[in-house]
């Protein structure tokens, strides 16, 4: 699933070719009925391919934790979250598009010179702008956004001092952007196993946490390949996402893999693959498989 840094990225790129300029299309080719369902208030959206907002102009696109939000002349604001496959793609005009099959096309805006192209957009949806609290209203401050507070964040944390640490980052209630990947490289950079309860955080991982989180986050928003070590080499871009036995770059440990329990969030899966080096992050972890 993309995390902050990547939908941070998305949104600039959507910003820079369609912001302040009218649209000259606009199609939305979401499964009939997806926006039919009633918002917090139980008013019901109108159908999103019934919709023709040509003309108007798009006034920005900003991101919200792993949520875009393009916000439409009229108080209008399109909606959608990428999840595991969805992506946006910007084309020149007369360029051909190459994000996947025609039938996988969710949504078309366009202006006079770039096209942007919404692909597999499992999430989509037309709401006024000044209703956006009801798509992200429940989600915590926004490692990337200008309501960041690491203390809050931290306070959120806290907050249920049994929970597996792994799952309270996850937990976009908690604090918004961070996905799988810098989960488990923070969860390694504190030493801490994923599934050590929040209350056994020491005192110097409770005050490196959140600032931690944010320069991961905020130096690799503008990367194209996410890097989490000081080395440049490719086989220790990460510490140990996506390394599963392989030696550990601090250590030489195999690292290892396994299943971890997803917060209760719209946006998760049931379980996330984690993976964590043993001796590096001493603490509660699940047996070996046979």
């Amino acid at each position: 699933m993309p995390e902050g840094d990547t939908v941070w990225r998305a949104a600039h790129r959507l910003h820079a070719a369609l912001a302040g300029k009218p649209l000259t299309r606009w199609e939305l080719r979401a499964p009939t009925g997806a926006s039919l369902r009633p918002d917090a208030r139980g008013n019901r959206r109108p159908r999103l391919p019934d919709t023709d907002l040509t003309g108007r102009h798009v006034r920005e696109v900003v991101p919200r934790g792993k949520h875009l939000l393009a916000r439409i002349e009229g108080g209008l604001t399109l909606h959608s979250h990428l999840r595991m496959d969805g992506a946006w793609y910007i084309y020149d005009t007369g360029e051909r598009w190459r994000g996947g099959p025609g039938h996988q096309i969710r949504a078309v805006l366009g202006v006079a010179d770039r096209t942007a192209v919404g692909y597999r957009l499992p999430v989509l949806g037309l709401l006024p702008t000044a209703e956006e609290h009801t798509v992200v209203g429940h989600l915590g401050p926004d490692l990337l956004g200008p309501d960041w507070d690491p203390d809050e964040a931290l306070r959120r944390v806290l907050a249920a001092p049994r929970r597996a640490l792994g799952e309270a980052l996850l937990d976009q209630r908690n604090l918004a952007g961070i996905g799988n990947v810098y989960k488990a490289e923070l969860c390694f950079l504190l030493r801490v196993s994923p599934w050590s309860p929040v209350a056994d955080l020491g005192a110097s991982a409770r005050q490196r946490l959140m600032p931690l989180a944010k320069k991961l986050l905020e130096v690799n928003k503008s990367r194209p390949t996410r890097i989490t070590t000081a080395e440049r080499h490719p086989d220790h871009r990460l510490w140990v996402y996506g390394r599963a036995g392989k030696p550990c770059a601090r250590c030489g440990t195999a690292i290892r893999v396994a299943e971890q329990t997803s917060p209760d969030d719209p946006a998760s899966t049931p379980a996330r693959i984690t993976y964590w080096c043993p001796r590096c992050q001493p603490g509660p972890a699940p047996e070996p498989s046979p």
